[in-house]
């Protein structure tokens, strides 16, 4: 079932709007389970430019900074149905243990509907959910690479959406 994907980005703005395109994918395949995303890459790659697009689709107008010292950043958007879509950012970088999610109460994020965007996934290894997608931006010499996978059937609905909205 791994679908996959490949984009090459030019700049900063090319990455932003890979994101919103995600994140546009995303709104349009529901959420109603969830989605948990994985963003690798090494400093500097464009994970938060990444995911600042993805807010963006979902109507973010504000700065969107990496929560590299509160590990979490939740933004919450009206749906349709009146209640919120709620989308959670961490960046799990200057984590400890994982066990310090634990503490945290890190499963109460990944409930229903809500889109979860974790950036340096590895340092909440065995205690984070395994993700639906996985995102891994590598830099070029004139920009960015970004590559995805899909691990579920919500991630694989997104990623077909993703090939739709791209077309």
């Amino acid at each position: 079932m791994e679908s996959e994907l490949t984009l090459t980005l030019a700049d900063e703005g090319a990455t932003v709007a890979a994101g919103e395109t995600l994140g546009r994918a995303c709104l349009a395949t529901g959420l109603q389970g969830g989605l948990t995303l994985f963003l690798h890459g090494q400093l500097g790659a464009g994970k938060t430019t990444f995911c600042r697009g993805v807010l963006r689709a979902f109507g973010h107008r504000g700065a969107v900074k990496s929560p590299t010292y509160t590990l979490v950043e939740p933004y919450d958007f009206p749906r349709a149905d009146g209640g919120p879509q709620r989308v959670f950012h961490f960046d799990l970088y200057r984590l400890g243990d994982a066990e310090e999610l634990e503490f945290m109460g890190v499963r109460d994020y990944f409930a229903l509907q809500s889109l979860s965007l974790v950036e340096w996934p590895e340092r909440g290894a065995g205690v984070l959910p395994e993700p639906d997608l996985e995102f891994e931006l590598a830099v070029l010499d004139s920009g960015r690479q970004l590559h995805a996978v899909a691990h579920s059937p919500a991630g694989d609905a997104v990623l077909s959406a993703v090939r739709t909205l791209l077309t």
